[in-house]
This record gives structure tokens, C-alpha cells and sequence, in this order.
């Protein structure tokens, strides 16, 4: 048996031993990093989902090919969140308590968003996501949220705009119970009646076989414009009654609603003449064309762009911080610092960044959605959009503002 000396000693040598552990210590561990991805790969808002997951394996390749983080690798867990928010919560926490991600990206419908969210601030993992509602960064998320992609209020402002811009003067909104559909209601609104018009709208229950009440009710207004608020599934209804019903006015909606999904979901005389709002990815940049030459595509959504830039963002967030835990603090912490640096140089690829940083440099990273700097509550500052119109059957680009 050991004497009590003896223990004391040994306590003693291992309380040193711990005290000596740098956090740098910890980061070199050979346990890959986690970075979560929450996806729509099943369900409503599933358009984007298959390439999202591409965007987010590609990123972690091209990170892991550049050496990986701190000398650490990046393992991307996807998860379903079906296009639900009970699904998308059981999916987070899988992510948070089980794997223990640093991040999670992706996370698309605001309604999934809305129900994550406080899941990660709470968990103290960063929350990238690419959900509109303004509402979500309002939330009280402790610096924990990031959007990459436009708010609703700026989506709403260009719509409307856009339907004064093409002449008209009674606007309707018509979309399922969302967290941003009353707002797009009050957006269009105040637009139409400061030009002069009128504007109103509805909320309709989602997934139903035929919204022809909806849409006479909508007619009843006499609406020179209908504003499309759904997603695929419902918009392919509510076209086919506004076409059986006789309208002929002009019909907007966004992209999650108005896609190439919706023009194989519906005959092209139904939807031809529609047009769509697109947050557009950076297609000019280098990082734009190189992930789509990776991915052997013709082009790439927003939405999947906004995925690649997601994963790089927290790899290059960690990389910034060799001697901090790696944990979601530390990406909360950093983000910015490698997005914005007034004194960084520009970067484009997650390898030129890992070089540059292990060298001690600054960098400003430009992904593939666009450039990368975010207000105080997490908004994205600068984003592209484009405006696409049904013609036979597909969609053709009309502006890009």
C-alpha cells in the first residue's frame, strides 16, 4: 500500500502536470473537430439540401487537405432536420450533447432556426444560419448567431420595389403561418400605399389539396400583383387555382417558393410569367467558381455557398486562435476577426487562410455567398440578389441588383 506520503507526492506531480497544459495542449488532441450541419434534405424546403451537403463536404476536404485546424481535422456531421422544427430540435441536440460541435451551419427554414437557436446559445455553439426572419436576430443570443443570408425586411423591401418598379398598384400577399409571414404583409403594405396603391394579405393553413377559397378571397381585393410567401409545395397549389380562377395579373415570389422545383411541379402555362427573388452567391468571385468547379455544376444556389462559407468560417475562426479551447466560444469570438480585419489580406480559399494565419498574419476571408462582414446582432451586411421569370418552363434571370 502506498504511504500517505507517497499519494501526496504522486497528487502533487499530476495537479503539475495539468497545471502545465496550455489550451494549445488541449487543441492538438488527435479528436477531429465537429462542425454540425443542419440541413433540409427531406420535406417542404428540401430544394437546396442535396447541394448543401456537397458545399459542406467540399469545405471540409479542402480543409483538411490544407492540414486542418491546428493540426486538428474538421469532421462535418450532417443532419436531416426534415423541414421541421421538432425534427430539427432533436437533431440539434444530437449535434450539441452527442457530438459535441464546435458549430452548426446551414439551418435554412426559419421556423427550424427559430426553435434551435436557443438550444445553441444555451449549449455555447455557434449558430450559422441562412434564415431570413428578422426575429432571429433579435433574440437574446449572446453573440452566438450568425446570418449569412438577407433578412426578411430587406427581402420584403425588394419585392415590393420591385412590383411598384413594374407598375403596380394593389399588392397581396398570400403564405403559409411562417415566422416572417405578417411582416412581409406590413412590408409590402406600407410600400404599395407610399406609392400611391394599396396592399393587404392572408395567412393560409399549410399543406392543403386546393386553396381556391384563399385565392378568391385574394381576388376579391382585385390585386394587380400576388406576392407568393410559400414554399414549393404549396405555391404549385395555389398557382394552379389562381390559374384555374382566370388571374392574369403579375405573381412575385422568392426563391424557396418560386425555384426550378416548382417549375417541375407544375405545367409551364401555370407558373409561366411568375418571377422570383434569388439572394444570389458571389458568382463572380474566385471562391464562387471554384467550389462550382469542385462540384462539377453548371451553378450553385446561395443557399449551398452560404453552407461552404459556414464550415470555413468556424475552421478559420478556431485557426485564428491556436491557444484557446476549441470550442464554440472561441468561433463566437473570432468570426469576425477573420471576416473583417481591417488590416487582414483577402482570402478566398480556407487554405490560403490556414497558411496565413499559421504564419501569424491577419486575413479577411471572401467566400463563395459573398463578402463575409456581419453587423453587431449577426446580420450579414452585404448581399447580391437576382430576378428570375418563369419562361416555358424554366427560369431565366431578368436583373441582377
Amino acid at each position: 500500500m502506498f504511504s500517505n506520503q507517497r499519494r501526496n507526492v504522486l497528487r502533487a506531480s499530476a495537479a503539475a502536470s495539468l497545471a502545465s497544459l496550455s489550451p494549445f495542449a488541449f487543441s492538438q488532441s488527435k479528436e477531429p473537430i465537429r462542425i454540425g450541419i443542419l440541413i433540409p434534405l427531406t420535406g417542404a424546403t428540401s430544394q437546396f439540401g442535396a447541394t448543401m451537403s456537397l458545399a459542406a463536404k467540399l469545405a471540409a476536404e479542402e480543409i483538411n487537405a490544407a492540414g486542418g485546424v491546428n493540426g486538428r481535422k474538421v469532421e462535418v456531421i450532417i443532419e436531416d432536420d426534415q423541414s421541421n422544427p421538432e425534427a430539427a430540435v432533436r437533431a440539434a441536440r444530437k449535434l450539441i450533447d452527442v457530438d459535441k460541435c464546435v458549430s452548426i451551419g446551414g439551418s435554412y427554414a426559419s421556423a427550424v432556426t427559430s426553435a434551435i437557436a436557443p438550444m445553441c446559445w444555451e449549449g455555447k455553439v455557434v449558430l450559422e444560419t441562412s434564415s431570413g426572419a428578422d426575429s432571429i436576430t433579435k433574440l437574446p443570443h449572446q453573440g452566438y448567431v450568425f446570418r449569412t443570408s438577407p433578412t426578411v425586411t430587406l427581402q420584403g423591401t425588394r419585392v415590393g420595389d420591385f412590383a411598384v418598379e413594374l407598375g403596380s398598384k394593389r399588392m397581396f400577399f398570400m403564405g403559409p403561418q411562417t415566422p416572417f409571414a405578417q411582416s412581409y404583409i406590413d412590408i409590402i403594405s406600407g410600400i404599395m400605399t407610399k406609392s400611391g396603391g394599396a396592399g393587404a394579405g392572408l395567412i393560409y393553413e399549410d399543406k392543403k389539396a386546393s386553396y381556391r377559397s384563399e385565392v378568391d378571397q385574394a381576388l376579391r381585393f382585385k390585386p394587380d400583383v400576388i406576392v407568393l410567401g410559400g414554399y414549393v409545395p404549396d405555391t404549385a397549389v395555389v398557382l394552379k387555382d389562381l390559374y384555374r380562377a382566370g388571374y392574369e395579373g403579375r405573381r412575385i415570389g422568392y426563391s424557396f417558393g418560386v425555384n426550378q422545383k416548382l417549375m417541375e411541379a407544375v405545367p409551364a402555362e401555370v407558373s409561366e410569367g411568375a418571377y422570383s427573388l434569388v439572394p444570389s452567391a458571389a458568382e463572380t468571385a474566385t471562391a464562387y467558381k471554384r467550389v462550382v468547379s469542385k462540384l462539377k455544376l453548371a451553378g450553385l444556389d446561395s443557399y449551398s455557398c452560404q453552407v461552404y462559407d459556414h464550415v470555413v468560417m468556424a475552421a478559420l475562426a478556431l485557426a485564428a486562435a491556436p491557444n484557446a479551447a476549441p470550442n464554440g466560444t472561441t468561433v463566437r469570438d473570432n468570426i469576425r476577426n477573420v471576416t473583417q480585419s481591417a488590416q487582414g489580406k483577402v482570402v478566398d480559399s480556407p487554405a490560403d487562410g490556414l497558411k496565413l494565419l499559421a504564419s501569424g498574419s491577419s486575413i479577411n476571408y471572401d467566400g463563395a455567398s459573398g463578402p463575409l462582414e456581419f453587423a453587431e446582432n449577426g446580420d450579414v451586411k452585404g448581399v447580391f440578389f437576382r430576378y428570375e421569370q418563369a419562361q416555358k418552363g424554366k427560369l431565366v434571370v431578368t436583373k441582377v441588383a
